[in-house]
Protein backbone atom coordinates (compact mmCIF):
# COMPACT_ATOMS: atom_id res chain seq x y z
CA UNK A 1 0.00 0.00 0.00
CA UNK A 2 1.50 3.31 -1.03
CA UNK A 3 0.87 6.60 0.66
CA UNK A 4 -0.32 9.57 -1.36
CA UNK A 5 2.46 11.89 -2.38
CA UNK A 6 2.63 15.08 -0.28
CA UNK A 7 2.04 18.40 -1.98
CA UNK A 8 5.13 20.40 -2.94
CA UNK A 9 6.12 22.93 -0.27
CA UNK A 10 5.62 25.85 -2.65
CA UNK A 11 2.00 24.80 -3.32
CA UNK A 12 1.29 24.64 0.41
CA UNK A 13 2.88 28.08 0.96
CA UNK A 14 0.89 29.62 -1.90
CA UNK A 15 -2.35 28.19 -0.50
CA UNK A 16 -1.66 29.59 2.97
CA UNK A 17 -0.57 33.00 1.64
CA UNK A 18 -3.69 33.21 -0.55
CA UNK A 19 -5.90 32.56 2.48
CA UNK A 20 -4.14 35.27 4.47
CA UNK A 21 -4.51 37.77 1.61
CA UNK A 22 -8.24 37.07 1.36
CA UNK A 23 -8.64 37.31 5.15
CA UNK A 24 -6.89 40.68 5.50
CA UNK A 25 -7.19 42.23 2.05
CA UNK A 26 -10.78 43.37 2.29
CA UNK A 27 -10.63 45.22 5.59
CA UNK A 28 -10.37 48.95 4.76
CA UNK A 29 -8.94 49.93 8.16
CA UNK A 30 -6.09 47.43 7.79
CA UNK A 31 -5.28 49.02 4.42
CA UNK A 32 -5.60 52.58 5.82
CA UNK A 33 -3.12 51.90 8.62
CA UNK A 34 -0.87 49.94 6.25
CA UNK A 35 -0.78 46.85 8.48
CA UNK A 36 0.82 43.83 6.84
CA UNK A 37 1.16 40.25 8.04
CA UNK A 38 4.16 37.97 7.83
CA UNK A 39 3.40 34.27 8.02
CA UNK A 40 5.73 31.49 9.10
CA UNK A 41 3.78 28.24 9.24
CA UNK A 42 0.73 28.93 11.37
CA UNK A 43 2.40 31.87 13.18
CA UNK A 44 1.53 35.44 12.18
CA UNK A 45 3.42 38.63 12.89
CA UNK A 46 1.58 41.88 12.28
CA UNK A 47 3.77 44.67 10.89
CA UNK A 48 2.86 48.37 11.15
CA UNK A 49 5.27 50.20 8.82
CA UNK A 50 6.09 53.69 10.03
CA UNK A 51 4.15 56.54 8.43
CA UNK A 52 4.00 60.19 9.51
CA UNK A 53 0.19 60.00 9.70
CA UNK A 54 0.53 57.57 12.64
CA UNK A 55 2.25 60.11 14.91
CA UNK A 56 0.06 61.42 17.73
CA UNK A 57 2.52 63.70 19.53
CA UNK A 58 4.89 65.42 17.10
CA UNK A 59 6.94 66.91 19.95
CA UNK A 60 8.20 63.52 21.17
CA UNK A 61 7.43 62.13 18.40
CA UNK A 62 5.33 59.12 19.41
CA UNK A 63 2.79 56.82 17.80
CA UNK A 64 -0.79 57.84 18.49
CA UNK A 65 -2.35 55.78 21.29
CA UNK A 66 -5.41 55.04 19.16
CA UNK A 67 -3.20 53.72 16.37
CA UNK A 68 -1.39 51.51 18.87
CA UNK A 69 -4.67 50.16 20.25
CA UNK A 70 -6.06 49.59 16.74
CA UNK A 71 -2.86 47.80 15.70
CA UNK A 72 -3.11 45.48 18.71
CA UNK A 73 -6.81 44.80 18.15
CA UNK A 74 -6.32 44.08 14.44
CA UNK A 75 -3.46 41.69 15.28
CA UNK A 76 -5.67 39.89 17.82
CA UNK A 77 -8.67 39.64 15.47
CA UNK A 78 -6.65 38.40 12.52
CA UNK A 79 -4.80 35.84 14.67
CA UNK A 80 -8.10 34.57 16.05
CA UNK A 81 -9.69 34.37 12.59
CA UNK A 82 -6.55 32.79 11.15
CA UNK A 83 -6.49 30.09 13.85
CA UNK A 84 -10.06 29.11 12.93
CA UNK A 85 -9.43 29.29 9.17
CA UNK A 86 -6.11 27.41 9.48
CA UNK A 87 -7.81 24.19 10.61
CA UNK A 88 -10.16 24.22 7.61
CA UNK A 89 -7.35 24.97 5.16
CA UNK A 90 -5.06 22.26 6.48
CA UNK A 91 -7.88 19.70 6.58
CA UNK A 92 -8.64 20.47 2.92
CA UNK A 93 -12.18 21.71 3.64
CA UNK A 94 -11.32 25.13 2.15
CA UNK A 95 -9.31 25.91 -0.97
CA UNK A 96 -8.17 29.51 -0.42
CA UNK A 97 -7.30 29.95 -4.08
CA UNK A 98 -11.02 29.73 -4.86
CA UNK A 99 -12.05 31.61 -1.72
CA UNK A 100 -14.01 34.82 -2.13
CA UNK A 101 -14.34 37.34 0.72
CA UNK A 102 -18.03 36.46 1.12
CA UNK A 103 -17.05 32.81 1.68
CA UNK A 104 -14.95 33.67 4.73
CA UNK A 105 -16.33 33.18 8.20
CA UNK A 106 -17.37 36.47 9.79
CA UNK A 107 -14.79 38.19 11.99
CA UNK A 108 -15.22 37.82 15.75
CA UNK A 109 -16.81 40.76 17.56
CA UNK A 110 -14.92 42.53 20.32
CA UNK A 111 -16.52 42.21 23.76
CA UNK A 112 -13.78 44.14 25.55
CA UNK A 113 -10.21 45.11 24.82
CA UNK A 114 -7.80 46.36 27.48
CA UNK A 115 -4.52 48.02 26.41
CA UNK A 116 -1.46 48.55 28.60
CA UNK A 117 0.76 51.32 27.22
CA UNK A 118 4.19 50.39 28.55
CA UNK A 119 6.24 53.13 26.83
CA UNK A 120 5.95 55.50 23.89
CA UNK A 121 5.85 53.95 20.45
CA UNK A 122 8.77 55.47 18.55
CA UNK A 123 8.61 56.72 14.96
CA UNK A 124 9.63 53.41 13.37
CA UNK A 125 8.12 50.10 12.30
CA UNK A 126 6.18 48.17 14.93
CA UNK A 127 5.48 44.45 15.21
CA UNK A 128 2.85 42.48 17.11
CA UNK A 129 2.08 38.86 17.85
CA UNK A 130 -1.11 37.57 19.34
CA UNK A 131 -1.67 34.37 21.31
CA UNK A 132 -5.09 32.79 21.56
CA UNK A 133 -5.50 31.81 25.21
CA UNK A 134 -8.90 30.20 24.78
CA UNK A 135 -11.16 29.74 21.81
CA UNK A 136 -14.50 28.02 22.02
CA UNK A 137 -17.66 28.01 19.95
CA UNK A 138 -18.95 31.27 21.43
CA UNK A 139 -16.09 33.05 23.20
CA UNK A 140 -12.34 33.61 22.79
CA UNK A 141 -9.61 35.28 24.83
CA UNK A 142 -6.50 36.67 23.15
CA UNK A 143 -3.30 38.32 24.44
CA UNK A 144 -1.18 40.46 22.11
CA UNK A 145 2.16 42.26 22.49
CA UNK A 146 3.69 44.97 20.30
CA UNK A 147 7.39 45.82 20.09
CA UNK A 148 9.71 47.77 17.84
CA UNK A 149 13.43 47.04 17.99
CA UNK A 150 13.55 44.37 20.68
CA UNK A 151 10.86 41.72 21.11
CA UNK A 152 11.67 41.38 24.81
CA UNK A 153 10.79 45.09 25.34
CA UNK A 154 7.17 45.53 24.27
CA UNK A 155 5.84 49.09 24.09
CA UNK A 156 2.23 47.95 24.46
CA UNK A 157 0.24 44.85 25.25
CA UNK A 158 -3.44 44.03 25.36
CA UNK A 159 -5.94 41.40 26.33
CA UNK A 160 -9.19 41.04 24.44
CA UNK A 161 -12.33 38.98 24.73
CA UNK A 162 -14.28 38.22 21.59
CA UNK A 163 -17.66 36.82 20.63
CA UNK A 164 -17.07 34.14 18.03
CA UNK A 165 -19.27 34.13 14.94
CA UNK A 166 -21.65 31.28 14.40
CA UNK A 167 -20.16 28.65 12.10
CA UNK A 168 -21.83 27.80 8.81
CA UNK A 169 -22.71 24.33 10.12
CA UNK A 170 -24.40 25.76 13.21
CA UNK A 171 -26.22 28.39 11.15
CA UNK A 172 -27.55 25.69 8.82
CA UNK A 173 -28.75 23.59 11.76
CA UNK A 174 -30.47 26.56 13.42
CA UNK A 175 -32.43 27.58 10.46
Amino acid sequence: MSRPRPEPVQVVKERRDAALRVLTGNVPYIRFLGIQFERRGDELTAVLPFDEKLIGNPLLPALHGGVTAAFLEVAALVELSWSVLWEDIEAGRIDPRALAPEDLPRMPKTIDFSVDYLRSGLPRDAYARARVNRSGRRYASVHVEAWQDNRTRPFAQATGHFLMPETRDAAARNG
